[in-house]
């Protein structure tokens, strides 16, 4: 069923919740970026046919066979730690939210937004879109919590002082290095703290996921891997600054970001990681960096943004394709598989939802992932609140200013928590 809607603001907040009242619910709204790689502007999952949920050991398997069996829509997230799974490494920093490393769901009732044409797949397409009409839009309240974080200021500059020095020694080149800041005993509404942050900070992979009482709420900026037909996308971003107060220093940051040594740098290399990644799945001669060093401008900061994409190799299936290329080199470094051994080392809690991906599976066997950053992790049974900021560190990083830009990166999440910066 297709029907138009007049006021699509409107439609998909009441539509977000609808959703948020079932046990898993996911929504992805590209916030009308001007992306050529998306197929559609906001895609609503709600209600579970069927679903898997998987820890790592098995996790890609279980995905795999779960996929071969409902070849439709699904939407789910990959966790981080399954670089475990991947690699011979570890985890054993704290936990605080119990998410999965891998869930999957095929929805019962499926919503895809194109311009004000709003398309229902569900055996009550009609009822679905009555029931949404009905209603009633709720007010954002002010959210009580109390933020601190893992690290003080003065430990996160000894930190990177101290990753510094592996870099120095010849044992990564660039790392990223991620820190978390968390509330014990909150209490928000999550429906209504994303679609303020989704208005603070409109992004082309904003994310709401619900899994049973925990909470996804993002305003990712980044493409982890997308597949089209026979082509795979990824789009990593490194180099970050911050927006100017007036059209023409809002210009001249941009430019010192194009042309700033160490942000060239630890995209770069990043770039060669990703090219790299994808010739585990790409036809021999295929890879090739389709835009580097592009800028774009977000509401808080100017990002970076690379594209890398190849053509699929035959017999690769679009879960191998993302497991040879997880986690995204963008939230690791180089080598790789150091860069990440090392920052189990110094990091203090575990990374798990963020550091992945969520995305979604079409009929067509192609997918989209995001990258999850600019996300807030709720755990609303323990009223445990989480979000990690993390930068690149190379040779030329200067701790304090690396901190700055942690700071800049939770900018929107901060004002909808309503706190100042730490």
């Amino acid at each position: 069923m297709i029907k138009q809607v007049t006021d699509l603001h409107l439609f998909k907040q009441k539509a977000l919740q609808w959703a948020a009242t079932f046990d898993s619910a996911c929504y992805l709204d590209s916030n009308n970026f001007n992306d050529p790689y998306s197929k559609f502007d906001t895609l609503i999952a709600a209600g579970v046919k069927c679903s898997v949920t998987a820890n790592t050991g098995s996790a890609f398997d279980e995905l795999a066979r779960f996929r071969e069996e409902n070849p439709g829509w699904l939407t789910g997230f990959f966790s981080y730690d399954l670089k475990n799974e991947i690699e011979r490494l570890s985890s054993a920093n704290p936990d605080y939210l119990n998410f999965p490393d891998l869930y999957f769901f095929a929805p019962k009732h499926l919503i895809l937004i194109n311009g004000n044409k709003v398309e229902v797949i569900s055996d009550d397409a009609d009822g679905i879109f009555k029931t949404i009409e009905q209603q009633s839009p709720s007010a954002y309240q002010d959210n009580n919590i109390n933020l601190q974080s893992r690290f003080s200021k003065e430990d996160y500059i000894a930190t990177v002082n101290k990753i510094k020095n592996h870099i120095t020694r010849g044992d990564i080149y660039v790392t990223n290095f991620c820190q978390e800041f968390f509330a014990d005993n909150s209490q928000i509404d999550p429906v209504a703290t994303f679609l303020q942050l989704n208005q603070v900070s409109p992004t082309p992979f904003g994310t709401f996921y619900k899994w049973k009482d925990n909470y996804i709420l993002c305003a990712s900026p980044e493409r982890f891997l997308a597949k089209r037909d026979n082509k795979l996308i990824s789009q990593p971003i490194k180099g970050t600054a911050k927006r100017g107060n007036t059209e023409q220093e809002d210009e001249a940051i941009k430019q010192q970001l194009r042309n700033h040594t160490k942000e060239l740098q630890e995209n770069v290399m990043i770039v060669d990681l990703v090219r790299n990644d994808l010739t585990h799945s790409a036809k021999q001669g295929t890879v090739k960096t389709e835009e580097l060093f592009g800028i774009y401008t977000f509401n808080q900061v100017h990002q970076m943004i690379s594209t890398v994409v190849c053509e699929l190799q035959g017999g690769i299936s679009p879960v191998e394709a993302i497991r040879n290329t997880f986690p995204m080199g963008s939230m690791t470094g180089a080598p790789k598989i150091s860069a990440m051994r090392l920052m189990e080392q110094y990091e203090r809690s575990k990374r798990g939802i963020y550091s992945g991906a969520i995305g979604y599976f079409s009929p067509d066997n192609d997918f989209d992932f995001n990258v999850v950053i600019r996300t807030l992790l709720y755990n609303s049974v323990e009223r445990y609140l989480s979000f990690h900021v993390g930068s690149a560190i190379t040779y030329y990083a200067d701790a304090e200013q690396e901190y700055d830009e942690c700071l800049l990166k939770a900018k929107a999440i901060l004002e909808v928590l309503g706190q100042s910066l730490i």
